[in-house]
């Protein structure tokens, strides 16, 4: 059968389950969020006369968790409409309604008992066809679906997501013996085209896969720290950013997960394994210890980390007292810094001979062991082992990428000198005479199944740029940006500077770009794979030509910046136009004059000029400007200076959208753009955008003037500015920068409604930008941004 999933159910509202539901509405799936009947009335219930039999009452705990969506952070909503997608009640009066809805997600508590009695009232109710999944991060799931009727064990699964469910990529897929296979095949395409998720395949083990791995190599590094000597904070120091997982590193990650949730994950595998694989799931007794004494991390207030007045102190598990934070400062971290790229950085690190290297070592090895045992038992290969601990747990490289990083014969000798055993699947590698997990046959990745090498199998949405590039070359390229042809008539400009950010090299290549595109392509995407899609104008080469007093060098730089936006504008074949990230300023600027903007569902959009003392030099205020007038309701009277305060507000607040529907929301996309939820299907889909405009017929716009609020619009933005700054809002020097920015809005001195041309905006725009970076204090904000990474108020 064909399924289709147009209603979900969400069984258990707790910060794990209003998640998922809250990620369900993000991608307009309307929700049904169940939970249990209160057995008490509160306060506020009693004060209100209200019984037990009331139905705000009986629903009160998943309203509650509703509302709580709200007030989260970081946001689990990507925009605050959003929950009315969900309809919160309880597991006794609403049961029947599971009828109407194509997929029920069970998260409640990890009692199998209690899931099992949960599921047979489901099952009397359900209608056939309907996916049940339950979200158990360690429950079996054969046992879960035992005694079930043949259609609810064909259509029941494991879909484990990773918490914050809509930032975290991970989702295990787990099958029963019983699921039918078109039931999982049909979850791995809903999880990746809709949840925007990577899916992997799990086998019904302890843990799945990421958390299995992830626990154990955590529970190593803690043993590895006592045995060895080393402080929380040096353990930290060096499990982070430097080995290429995320900067919580160790210990900061365990206190943001919660020491009990952790415990609770441990003790599960702790309870289905045995000999020495169990005693590394023993939690040591100073954890014990910190559990009793509530000491569970960041939602207790303290844990391995305690803030005192603005200092970080960390916890001495010998004395379980409070110290200085500590770190690891060693020879070989220098000399890793030195190396290129991640594979090189961390192969410095493993095998130096100082405390930095021993720890790793120490860390590593069993790891990579460990991950080599369960192949096969935890995953059907160990693809599905790199993708969940790089998509869970934020690892840049799995476990047998790093093997390939640090070199699979090297690391196996000096394992056999320590007299460690080597797993089977290893020894067939390297007997096979291979040395490597990975290898590239024609271009494309290939992986080692146990006996040979067999193609790594992609999503064909999930375009690699860098592998791509390696197999069909480029048009062109400079230091800033490339030129590529993504095929079927359309080409794709990257970005590839420092940050992607915005100087004269790719201000080249957009000009050169437009031109090959109008005479050889259908049409072009701009996007790349960067960090971000891009932060903005090289802030560091406009402050260095201001400081010069390079007045010329900089008018003649904006002026080229502006005409390139304008020929985005005009391109007579689409521009398509692919955020993600963070796209600010310049990066804001790129996409807004595009064609069409096929935006990441994790974009966040701002014109952000303001806080180093300038505003937006590429066209950006005109274009802000020119879309929230379009987006106005056709035949509808416009009130150009309620459209021009809104963008005013807009950017001299520096607003930046917390998402992709937010940017919608503010004006930067409209109705008709598109957002991707799966950020790896950003850049095939922006190519179908851009083929889909030019099937159609795509016509370039046509140049119109702009109609602005002039003199009387100009006194009422500075009216406004005027009371923040009395109000204490915004600094005197804030207040400079918001009179040059209505200045540049409102048309300068002409009538209301007066008819302007797009280039006598563009003026405005750069008298004002190189008239501010000339001032001081404009330059005093630009140097602390590029020192300090964030504002100055001067």
């Amino acid at each position: 059968m064909a399924y289709q999933i147009q209603k979900a159910a969400v069984l258990g509202s707790g910060v794990m389950g209003s998640g998922i539901a809250a990620h369900l509405a993000n991608i307009g799936i309307p929700v049904l969020l169940l939970d249990i009947v209160p057995r008490e009335l509160s306060k506020e219930e009693e004060a209100k006369g209200l019984s037990l039999e009331d139905k705000a009452v009986r629903n009160r705990i998943a309203t509650t968790s509703t509302q709580k969506l709200l007030k989260q952070k970081p946001a689990p909503l990507t925009a605050k409409k959003n929950l009315e997608l969900i309809t919160p009640g309880n597991l006794e009066d609403d049961l029947e309604k599971l009828k109407d809805v194509d997929w029920i997600i069970e998260v409640i508590v990890e009692n199998l008992d209690v899931k099992k009695s949960l599921y047979e009232k489901i099952d009397a109710v359900r209608k056939p066809g309907t996916i049940i999944s339950s979200n158990t991060s360690g429950i079996s799931i054969n046992a879960m679906a035992e005694g079930r009727s043949e259609d609810f064990q064909a259509h029941f699964l494991g879909t484990h997501f990773f918490n914050p469910p809509r930032y975290l990529k991970l989702l295990e897929v787990i099958p029963a013996n019983t699921t039918a296979p078109e039931v999982v095949e049909f979850m791995t395409g809903f999880g990746e085209d809709r949840l925007g998720k990577g899916v992997v395949i799990a086998k019904d083990t302890p843990n799945f896969i990421a958390n299995r791995i992830g626990t154990y190599g955590l529970l190593v590094t803690i043993r590895e720290m006592q045995n060895r000597g080393y402080s929380v904070g040096e353990v930290d120091s060096v499990t982070g950013p430097l080995i290429g997982r995320p900067k919580s590193a160790t210990f900061r990650t365990l206190d943001v997960v919660g020491l009990d949730t952790f415990m609770h994950v441990a003790k599960n595998v702790y309870d289905q394994t045995s000999g020495d694989e169990q005693k590394v799931f023993e939690a040591p007794g100073f954890m014990k210890k910190m559990v009793e004494n509530g000491w569970l991390g960041s939602k207790s207030g303290q844990g391995f980390f305690l803030k005192q007045d603005k200092e970080i102190l960390e916890l001495n598990p010998e004395t379980l007292e409070y110290q200085p934070a500590g770190k690891l400062k060693t020879p070989s971290q220098e000399m890793a810094q030195q190396q290129k790229g991640l594979s090189a950085k961390v192969k410095t690190l493993v095998y130096a001979n100082d405390r930095t290297g021993e720890l790793l070592w120490s860390i590593f090895s069993p790891v990579l062991r460990y991950s080599a045992q369960l192949t096969g038992e935890i995953a059907d290969d160990i693809v599905a082992i790199d993708n969940a601990m790089k998509w869970g747990f934020g690892w840049q490289q799995g476990p047998f990428e790093t093997w390939d990083a640090i070199g699979v014969g090297q690391s196996v000798e000096k394992m056999k000198q320590e007299g460690q055993d080597i797993p089977t699947f290893v020894q067939a590698l390297l007997d096979s005479g291979n040395e490597t997990f990975y290898k590239e046959v024609e271009g494309d990745l290939h992986f080692f199944n146990g006996s040979d090498y067999q193609p790594v199998p992609v999503n064909e949405k999930a375009i690699d740029l860098k592998r791509y590039k390696k197999k069909h070359g480029v048009i062109k390229s400079n230091a800033g940006a490339s030129l590529i042809d993504l095929g079927d008539g359309i080409a794709l400009l990257e970005f590839h500077s420092q940050s992607n950010s915005i100087g004269l090299d790719i201000i080249q290549m957009i000009n050169f770009a437009v031109d090959e595109v109008e005479k050889n392509f259908k049409g072009l995407v701009i996007g790349n794979q960067g960090k971000n899609f891009c932060v903005g104008a090289n802030l560091g080469m406009i402050l260095m030509e201001a400081q010069d007093d390079n007045i010329f060098e900089l008018d003649f730089t904006i002026k080229a910046f502006q005409n390139a936006m304008m020929k985005i504008k005009y391109c007579t074949k689409p521009v398509v136009a692919a955020p993600f990230g963070m796209s600010l300023g310049g990066g804001a600027e790129v996409a807004l004059p595009a064609a069409h903007i096929q935006a990441s569902m994790e974009t966040y959009m701002g014109l952000v000029e303001a806080g180093v003392g300038l505003i937006p030099g590429g066209g950006g205020n005109k274009e802000l400007y020119i879309k929230h007038l379009k987006g106005m309701p056709k035949g509808v009277l416009v009130d150009y200076q309620n459209v021009a305060s809104k963008v005013f507000e807009s950017i001299a607040m520096a607003k930046v959208s917390t998402s992709a529907e937010e940017a919608r929301e503010n004006n930067f996309l409209n109705f008709v753009d598109g957002i991707s939820v799966n950020s790896d299907h950003l850049i095939h889909d922006a190519k179908q955008a851009a083929l889909s405009l030019y099937e159609m017929g795509y016509q370039a716009p046509k140049r119109e003037k702009v109609p602005v609020t002039g003199e009387p619009g100009y006194a009422t933005l500075l009216l406004g500015a005027e009371g923040m700054h009395l109000s204490g809002y915004i600094s005197e020097y804030d207040l400079k920068i918001a009179k040059k920015l209505a200045f540049v809005l409102s048309g300068g001195k002409v009538p209301y409604g007066t008819l302007v041309d797009e280039q006598y905006l563009l003026d405005l725009e750069r008298e004002a930008f190189l008239s501010l970076v000339a001032q001081p204090k404009t330059q005093q904000r630009m140097q602390h941004m590029l020192v300090k990474g964030k504002p100055l108020r001067n």
